[in-house]
C-alpha cells in the first residue's frame, strides 16, 4: 500500500508543486522509536523540481500530546515550524542533515522522516501549561518544597581584585 509520504517526482514537471498532508496518531505509531505518541497536525510541502535536484520546503502546524514540565500532567503542546530539505541525485554520502542524496534511478522520495524530525525540533524545550492551568496540588507542593534564595554572607563576597576585572570592558 502506497503511503501519502511517498511522493513520486518522476511525473512532475519542472517547477513548484504543493502537497498538504495530515498527521495523526497513526503517523507516530508507524515510527518504531517515536518520542511522540499522539498528535494532530497539518503539513504543507512546497516541492520545487529542478533538473538536478528537488527542494522541499516543509511547514508544520498543530498540536501533539506531551507532559507539562511544571506539573507533570498531560497537555496539548502547540507545534509550529519550517524546514527546507534538499534532495540531490548522486551516489556519494553527504554529512549535511538537510541534504539527502538519492540514487539516479529513484522515482519517489519518502518525506516521513523529515516531517517527524521537523515536528520533534519544533516542540518547545520546556513545555508548560499557561498560568493557572497546572494541577493545583502539584503547584502547592512545588511552592512548599522550593528553596528560597540563599542570603549572601561574607564568604560570598567577591575578592576586590577580581571585582576590578569587571570594569575592564
Amino acid at each position: 500500500m502506497k503511503s501519502q509520504f511517498e511522493i513520486p517526482f518522476v511525473g512532475l514537471k519542472i517547477g513548484y508543486h504543493d502537497f498538504e498532508l495530515d498527521i495523526n496518531d497513526t503517523f507516530f505509531e508507524s515510527l518504531p522509536f517515536s518520542i511522540i505518541e499522539k498528535g494532530n497536525l497539518k503539513v504543507w510541502l512546497d516541492l520545487e523540481k529542478k533538473e538536478s535536484m528537488l527542494v522541499a520546503d516543509f511547514e508544520v502546524c498543530g498540536t501533539v500530546k506531551g507532559t507539562c514540565s511544571r506539573c507533570n500532567e498531560q497537555m496539548d503542546i502547540e507545534v509550529e515550524g519550517e524546514m527546507t530539505v534538499y534532495y540531490k541525485f548522486g551516489n556519494e554520502n553527504e554529512e549535511d542533515e538537510n541534504l539527502i542524496v538519492i540514487p539516479f534511478d529513484s522515482y519517489e522520495i519518502n518525506v516521513q522522516q523529515a516531517i517527524y524530525e521537523l515536528i520533534v525540533v519544533s516542540i518547545p524545550s520546556r513545555p508548560i501549561h499557561d498560568e493557572g492551568e497546572c494541577e493545583k496540588e502539584m503547584v502547592q507542593l512545588i511552592k512548599k518544597y522550593s528553596t528560597p534564595e540563599p542570603k549572601k554572607d561574607k564568604d560570598d563576597e567577591v575578592d576586590p581584585r577580581w571585582a576590578a576585572l569587571k570594569n575592564l570592558n
